[in-house]
């Protein structure tokens, strides 16, 4: 039988952060939903693009989410780092097609995809939910 298992790398992350910067990315993301400003995608693609292939000491909204979390006292939640980096990629993905989709001017699946990734965002920053480990583990299951 299967086990439920989660990417693993041994590394640590503060939780809190990552919530704190789903709500950052939630919020930017509907301000663009509303307005459709393109450079607000392209900021949030940016700094993806900073955290995922850079340094994720250089992008803008994980320093504000650090700031944020000194600021409002919130203590640190250590958490595998793996799946949420996993979730990242899917999250880079999703901004990436969004955008393509708004560009095309193909509405119906530019607002289905964008209803799943505030959906993800929402789960993640109310219930700290991350829909990482369980796409990981359905990859795993059936795929390898």
């Amino acid at each position: 039988m299967s086990q439920h298992s989660c990417p693993v790398s041994f590394i640590k992350v503060d939780a809190n952060i990552i919530r704190i910067n789903a709500f950052y990315i939630a919020v930017l993301f509907s301000l663009y939903l509303l307005t459709l400003n393109k450079f607000i995608i392209l900021f949030l693609i940016s700094d993806f693009v900073i955290r995922l292939f850079i340094n994720k000491n250089y992008s803008p909204l994980f320093t504000l989410s650090t700031i944020t979390k000194t600021f409002l006292h919130v203590k640190t939640k250590l958490e595998d780092i793996a799946p949420k980096t996993l979730a990242t990629y899917f999250g880079f993905m999703f901004l990436n097609l969004i955008f393509l989709l708004q560009l095309f001017h193909l509405n119906t699946f530019f607002y289905v995809i964008s209803s799943i990734l505030l959906l993800c965002l929402f789960l993640e920053i109310f219930f700290d939910y991350c829909l990482g480990c369980k796409m990981y583990y359905l990859y795993k299951r059936f795929i390898v």
